[in-house]
This record gives C-alpha cells, structure tokens and sequence, in this order.
C-alpha cells in the first residue's frame, strides 16, 4: 500500500473566502493547533490567510514544520471576456516556492458567497469553462502542480450534470469532496466506485442529511446550514467515510486526504476549545480507518 497522505486545511478552524464568514483566527493560532494535533501538512487557505508573496507563505509554514499542499482557489472559468490564466499564474508562484503540489480550482460564479443565484451556462459557455481549464492545466503541469477540479456549492460545477461536463469535455481530475459532492445531488460512493481514476486529491467531510437536503430544496442556505452543524466530525454524520476511504485506498489512491470540515467561528475560543476539538475527532477517526485498510 502506498503511503496515505493526511492533510489539514484553515477551513477546518473557521477561516474562509467568504466575507463575514464568522471570526477568523490567525495563521498563528491555526497553524500551531495543527502541529498539536500531529499535522504536518496543510492547505494554504484562503488568500490573505498566509502571505500573499511565495517567499513569505514559504517561510511561515516552514515555521510551523508544515508541509504545503496547495490549495482551494475560486477562479471565474465561464466568462469570455476575463482570462483567469494570469491570476493562476501569481499563484502558481507560491506553489513552486512553497513546494506545493495540488491546485484546488474551483468555477467561481463571481458572485461573493454559496448562496446567490448563478448564472446557467449554455454551449458557448461551456467550451469556454472547457478552453479555461485547458490553459491551466497546461500552466501548472509545467510547474509539477496538479489541478483537482472541486465541484462545489454556489460554483459553476455543483449538480450531477455540471459533473458530468467535467467528465466529458475535459481531462482534468477532480478533488472528490464527500460533502459538497451529496449537497450538488451526487452520490459520493457511487463516484468514488465509478471514477476513482478521475480523483488526484480529497477533502473528507462527514454530512448530516437531514440539514444537507433542506440545502438541496431550497428550505436554508448554504451558510446558516454550516451553523446549524450540516457538516460533522469524521465518524459522526451520515456519508460513509470508512467505505470511501477504504475504496480509494485499495484502489491504489496517492493523492492528499484533506480533512475539511466547513466550520464558522462566532468568537476567538479559549486555547485548547473551539475547531480543534472537532479536528482531533476527525483525525482520529481517519487515522482508524487508515490502518484497519494497511
């Protein structure tokens, strides 16, 4: 069996893209919670978290003795009039510096936030999605970085028939997130089953349905569902996270498993409360199931 390849990310402690996404801890308070958990290797997190030149993103995780993965970064794809070529570029500068391996490319709609309408893309607009993609791959690969297309809520890639886009029209691979896969109406053990080759990394997300669905019909946004607990420790939702591991696992999986667990911060918590809880859970429970699949 391959080595697995366990990684944290700051979503996990509340620190988020989205503006007014709850309280959002420092590198410093994020990054030290994970060395205490035994992490040595995260997600940089969204932009402003880390600092924005390569060097300096560099230097503060080899602080911390942490390995860079890479990360989620929403560019705007369906747009003819905006190329997002250079901004990935900018970025791709950190991920050689810092050593990180993975781009999480995520369809942004343009909108700020998961909850506002996004706009229906027609022919045209996928082959533009299609092109866009394209020139990135092409970027990274000649900088040693992978793209993992994450299909997510509120993006221009969520429902069954934007996946199946991805699968048809392109060759990139996907970052096969467990929680955002269900909310867009895909069964994440049916994908795991049928496309294991299309996935190079994993965000780990435990689910309670109940909430996921009232997402799903409309009934509570996308953000107040994150509050109310949709997403849960490892172990404790209703997504079989030990099937999907064991699946990706046997299957030869050499990719990151990223422990992601969507999470807003009402205030800064006492040290040793709050996120890190929830993480020590999750990893636990991951690191079982890791070694009954050895």
């Amino acid at each position: 069996m391959s080595t697995v390849k366990i990684a944290a990310a700051p979503i996990s402690w509340g620190v988020c893209e989205v503006p007014d996404w709850g309280f959002q801890l420092s590198p410093e308070r994020v990054l030290t919670e994970m060395q205490e958990l035994g992490f040595d290797a995260t997600e940089f997190g969204p932009e402003g978290f880390l600092p924005d030149d390569a060097e300096g993103r560099a230097e503060t995780l080899k602080r911390h003795s942490m390995q860079a993965v890479g990360g989620f970064y929403p560019a705007v794809l369906h747009d003819p009039d905006h190329d997002p070529l250079p901004e990935i570029e900018r970025e791709l500068e950190a991920y050689v510096a810092a050593g990180a391996d993975t781009l999480v490319l995520a369809a942004a709609t343009g909108v700020d936030g998961y909850d506002a309408k996004r706009p229906e893309l027609d022919d045209s607009g996928w082959e533009t999605v299609y092109r866009n993609i394209g020139s990135i791959l092409m970027a990274a690969e000649s900088r040693g970085v992978t793209v993992s297309l994450h299909s997510h809520v509120g993006t221009m890639i969520e429902t069954q028939d934007d996946v199946d886009h991805i699968l048809n029209g392109t060759d990139v691979d996907f970052c096969f997130d467990t929680g955002h896969m269900f909310i867009g109406g895909v069964d994440p053990i049916e994908f795991v089953q049928q496309h294991t080759g299309r996935i190079s990394h994993a965000h780990l997300k435990d689910v309670s349905l109940d909430r996921a669905r009232r997402v799903q019909a409309g009934d509570q946004t996308y953000y107040d569902s994150v509050i109310d607990g949709m997403y849960q420790p490892l172990g404790q939702g209703d997504i079989d996270i030990e099937a999907i591991v064991g699946t990706l696992i046997r299957a030869g999986y050499d990719g990151w498993f990223t422990l992601e667990q969507d999470t807003v911060v009402a205030e800064e918590p006492k040290v040793g409360s709050g996120p890190i809880e929830q993480a020590r859970v999750s990893l636990n429970y991951l690191r079982t199931i890791v070694e009954a699949n050895r």
